[in-house]
């Protein structure tokens, strides 16, 4: 666990922890509640039906030290890409971060090589996806970021080349 990045996510209210399977989101945020006091929350996949933006408003709307182990961030990713439409637009994204960074928040955006991601995953789940599916959800997220960088803070760290 890359102690600076801990350190430099402590500084925030809200963390919203995103970045595709394997790059640490989860062992971060286990650091992150144990050594500073955050609540987490972790977001699987919301069933159909659900309202998402209020779902999230209630989530960032809970007192005290809050981070999200996956979010709506994800859900612009993943969404498009595993089930063929995110069912967030990009204007509900924008408000829901925007929330993130009246609350003194972040959006911290974990990153690594592909090869190295796979090899994280087939250690952890006995699987992994392809590198190019893996180097697409890459690009996905970093296209998500940029745009939302113009409406919240966003840190983005190369996990797995800074834990060693």
């Amino acid at each position: 666990m890359n102690a600076e990045l801990a350190r430099r996510a402590s500084e925030y209210e809200v963390v919203v922890l995103e970045g595709c399977d394997g790059v640490g989101k989860t062992t971060l945020a286990a650091v992150l509640a144990t050594r500073h006091g955050y609540a987490v929350v972790h977001s699987s996949r919301t069933p159909d039906g659900v309202d998402l933006v209020q779902r999230y408003r209630a989530i960032l709307a809970r007192p005290g030290r809050l981070l999200l182990d996956r979010s709506f961030v994800s859900e612009l990713v993943y969404g498009p890409l595993r089930h063929c439409r995110s069912r967030l637009n990009f204007a509900d994204a924008t408000r829901l971060a925007v929330i993130v960074a009246a609350r003194g928040g972040v959006l911290i955006h974990l990153t690594g090589q592909p090869e190295r991601i796979a090899a994280r995953l087939l250690a952890r789940d006995g699987k992994a996806p392809g590198l190019e599916a893996i180097r697409t959800l890459i690009d996905s997220y970093s296209s998500v970021f940029a745009r939302l960088a113009e409406h919240a803070p966003v840190i983005t760290v190369d996990v797995i080349e800074t834990a060693a």
